[in-house]
């Protein structure tokens, strides 16, 4: 891979990394306050929308799914199961294995969480037009694709 600069003095304005960065933590102090009340954190946000598509999964397919590291999703399941919105049980194909589901309350909590989660979206993106959100939507999702590419391309750890 070519890295081409420019010459020029980096600037953090004109960086994407810093500026999704920032994107980021402004989407999660929003998103926070909306959720605290309901008994949620962004720490577990992530998690609760990938079980509330698909209870059951492993922690393996947790970690894939979300793409985080081992030590940061067990500290995070702990933190759920803690706070009463899971529950694990083994496998019964893989005895090895342990199932994570949802309790009754975590269940209960996805219409309040995701309709907290799409009141900071709409507000985030309320000043772009329908075709600059989709144009927007869609040019992330193809960064973060190329990324994925080239993390694949050079290993699990992306180093090259």
């Amino acid at each position: 891979m070519q890295v081409v600069t420019s010459g020029m003095r980096f600037s953090k304005d004109d960086s994407a990394g810093y500026l999704v960065n920032h994107l980021a933590r402004l989407f999660a102090r929003d998103l926070q306050v909306r959720i605290k009340p309901l008994g949620l954190s962004t720490g577990t946000f992530p998690a609760l929308l990938v079980l509330w598509e698909s209870d059951g999964l492993t922690q393996r397919e947790l970690i894939a799914r979300l793409d985080v590291e081992q030590p940061t999703m067990t500290n995070t399941l702990a933190r759920m199961e803690r706070d009463g919105l899971i529950r694990r049980a083994k496998d019964p194909a893989d005895g090895r294995a342990q199932r994570i589901w949802l309790t009754e309350t975590a269940r209960a909590l996805e219409g309040p969480a995701t309709a907290a989660a799409e009141a900071v979206n709409a507000r985030a993106l309320e000043r772009l037009t329908p075709e600059e959100r989709a144009a927007f939507l869609g040019l992330v999702r193809k960064v973060i694709a190329g990324l994925h590419a080239e993390t694949a391309a050079h290993g699990q750890d992306g180093l090259i």
